[in-house]
């Protein structure tokens, strides 16, 4: 007993740092709050004080640890907001890019701060024209800001911080000449800000060609992803996912879970699926108003909402230590991404499982999230029908057994006795709770085993082909609705990527969260 009343109060102590203590403008902070967090992490609260005072830092801390924010808000706070480029950001992937972007879009709404994407595949026309519209901030991937600025394509380019996001994964990616090509176009004058999850000695010999008496911040820790969630990845075809995802929640006598998606148009739709498939499902995401969403966080924690399907950014702040599954609809863009997530159930000594779902096309991304997080993840197979049917059986054994009986089932028993004998009076009662027992869905789900094999083998040299494609977009203040959905997405890569900016005129859809 004594152990645990030390336990609570452990939970209750108030933490001597939050972000209202690192000197942060209300914008931010405002922004940082609707975003769910109170607390900084560690590197978060050993990073935005050096990089509020303007030094040069190096910062090595694994994925999932909250380096975006950590560079991003003291950067914003920082900015003179003058209508020039303040920030530039390396990222590796495209991916990565968006991600960030959209990031740090969400920190500085309330400053009016725009953000542009540029990576490969789109028109050099589009990307420098959004740059010229008075973008705060450039997130882009090596080799297109080395093209553009090799081309002489930006005047005027002189970002007073430069941030190496993912230092180490760009060296595996070979980015590292391109990296040192890139600062050759960049003022000697600035703030610059590396990060690594290791630190090989060619990032420390980058680190010490590129930083100027920098500040080192190290966050290590011995695992990213605890011991106590068992991970899965399921192998299925893109128009598989909803039947997956019912079908899996089905089998593992879902009761508490939350479910990752992409966009915010999915979270509406997936949520809609999952409450016809006889779920109590809500979504979450930050297009919703403050109070609906504490509303559906409070009915998430009190049990009258059992499955949360949420964006990244809306499910952080969400601290339940009751909840067995989380569900991955899409697998995460990045390995930060990957361990918030998980990091959702296994909590407070409890054992959770994490689910993740992906088509052959995504298996290179899930093969480099388990290299960057160093976590053991096993494939399955979705069940069939009939696995599902003879786990039903044994769950109607189980029921019935522990079945309390009613006097009025005596009463009942013998009227039906003077038609029907006792054995198919039986026959017919259990075959009535076999007929409500309603497995949705074809009879199999996901890709079968004697076809995987070459399934992936083919996706991953495609995969390693167009590594390095893509296309560029913007983030900025505008009244666009941005609900959309996966159409929206890909009118963006049409165009060259999605624009947040003061373009009321525009009718095109955006709904990153």
């Amino acid at each position: 007993m004594q152990e645990n009343a030390q336990i609570e109060e452990t939970q209750i102590e108030e933490p001597t740092i939050t972000f209202d203590s690192l000197g942060l403008k209300p914008e931010i902070l405002k922004s940082v709050k609707f975003a769910g967090f109170t607390v900084p992490s560690p590197i978060q609260e050993q990073a935005i004080p050096v990089v509020l005072a303007g030094r040069d830092m190096v910062g090595q801390a694994h994925t999932g640890t909250g380096k975006t924010a950590a560079f991003s808000l003291p950067a914003l706070n920082n900015m003179k907001l003058d209508g020039s480029v303040e920030l530039l950001v390396i990222t590796p992937t495209r991916e990565l890019t968006t991600q960030v972007s959209d990031e740090i879009f969400k920190y500085g709404r309330n400053l009016g701060v725009k953000t542009v994407t540029v990576y490969g595949g789109s028109s050099y026309k589009r990307q420098l024209d959004l740059i010229g519209r008075g973008a705060s901030v450039v997130v882009a991937t090596p080799g297109r800001m080395l093209d553009i600025l090799k081309r002489g394509m930006l005047n005027n380019f002189a970002p007073s911080m430069v941030v190496l996001d993912e230092a180490d994964e760009m060296l595996d990616m070979g980015f590292l000449d391109d990296i040192n090509e890139i600062f050759s176009y960049l003022p000697t004058k600035r703030q610059t800000l590396l990060f690594s999850a290791t630190m090989p000695q060619p990032i420390k010999t980058l680190a010490a060609k590129i930083l100027k008496d920098p500040e080192f911040i190290s966050i290590t820790k011995g695992e990213t992803t605890n011991t106590d969630i068992e991970q899965l990845y399921y192998v299925i075809d893109e128009h598989e996912r909803d039947d997956a995802i019912i079908r899996l929640m089905d089998s593992e006598g879902t009761k508490k879970a939350v479910v990752f998606c992409r966009t915010k148009s999915e979270v509406d739709r997936l949520s809609n699926v999952l409450s016809n498939a006889g779920y109590l499902a809500n979504g979450l995401h930050g297009d919703m108003e403050q109070r609906q969403r504490e509303t559906v966080i409070k009915g998430f924690k009190n049990d009258s909402i059992k499955v949360l399907v949420a964006t990244d950014v809306a499910a952080r702040g969400i601290h339940v230590n009751n909840i067995e599954h989380v569900f991955n609809y899409h697998i995460p863009f990045d390995p930060e991404s990957y361990v918030h997530r998980i990091g959702r159930t296994g909590r407070a000594g409890t054992k959770g499982k994490a689910i993740t779902l992906l088509t052959p096309l995504e298996f290179k991304e899930l093969q480099r999230i388990k290299k960057k997080v160093g976590t053991s993840m096993e494939h399955a197979f979705v069940p069939s029908k009939t696995d599902l049917r003879t786990t039903t059986i044994d769950k109607i054994v189980t029921n019935i057994e522990n079945q309390k009986i009613y006097d009025e089932a005596h009463t009942v028993i013998e009227k039906l006795r003077d038609d029907i004998d006792e054995e198919t009076i039986m026959f017919k009662l259990i075959s009535m709770i076999l007929d409500k027992q309603d497995i949705k869905g074809p009879s199999n789900i996901g890709i079968p085993a004697d076809k995987l094999v070459a399934i992936l083998e083919r996706a991953s040299k495609r995969n390693d082909n167009n590594r390095r494609g893509g296309r560029g977009g913007y983030r900025g203040n505008n009244n666009r609705n941005r609900s959309g959905g996966n159409r929206s997405r890909s009118n963006s890569s049409r165009d060259g990527g999605g624009y947040r900016g003061n373009r009321s005129s525009s009718n095109r859809n955006r709904n990153r969260d």
